[in-house]
């Protein structure tokens, strides 16, 4: 029995991935691509004063804020989110 209790964990350890990896092959829509767009420029990114020597640093910060941000609230369902401020 306890073998059996083993071989399912390992198994569903193994599967886990696999199955997260599979819902990721959904292209964005347009309102996704937007909302994320909309979030990176809050976060404080301008995409008309990129250039191409601050562009990889400036949008890698501007989402690595998004990314801290969805964190604290809780994650972004389907690329979108409300803004608003943590409860006290």
């Amino acid at each position: 029995m306890k073998s059996l209790v083993q071989a399912v964990v390992i198994a569903a350890t193994l599967a886990a991935p696999v199955a997260v990896f599979a819902q990721s092959n959904q292209p964005m829509t347009r309102a996704q691509v937007r909302a994320e767009l909309i979030q990176i420029e809050k976060a404080g990114y301008n995409p008309s004063r990129a250039n191409p020597y601050d562009y990889p640093a400036n949008i890698q910060a501007a989402e690595a804020r998004v990314a801290a941000e969805n964190a604290a609230v809780g994650g972004v369902a389907n690329g979108s989110s409300e803004q608003g401020q943590a409860a006290q």
